[in-house]
């Protein structure tokens, strides 16, 4: 999976809570966003329109959860582990940890994602 296919993957299935995101799909689109965020940020500065980034965020927070909780599903966790990406320092390294494992077979959120050995 490259990133084009991984953003296309999660904007398509932005709102899709169940199922399971391989750590390529995830990865991808996390690089996408930082990236699109340093870009958005540095435009709204230069045009001085500060809440460019706000509106940034606010269209993708609910893909970044849905893909975030997918990848949570595909190492065998619950949704409710996603929460440690707001939790500074300590939940977030806990986290990063969680989201680098690798994809586990298939489990009770389904088969594993499609390129998971990515």
């Amino acid at each position: 999976m490259d990133i084009m296919q991984s953003v296309k993957t999660v904007l398509n299935n932005y709102a899709q809570f169940d199922g399971r995101s391989g750590r390529a799909e995830f990865w991808w689109w996390a690089l996408a966003y930082f990236v699109g965020a340093i870009v958005v940020n540095f435009l709204a500065g230069a045009v001085n329109l500060g809440f460019l980034g706000l509106i940034y965020w606010l269209a993708l927070i609910v893909p970044s959860a849905a893909v975030a909780i997918r990848r949570f599903h595909d190492i065998g966790k619950e949704a409710w582990w996603a929460i440690l990406l707001i939790i500074p320092i300590v939940g977030l390294i806990i986290a990063l940890i969680f989201l680098t494992k690798p994809s586990e077979g298939p489990n009770k959120y389904g088969e594993g994602p499609q390129g998971a050995s990515a």
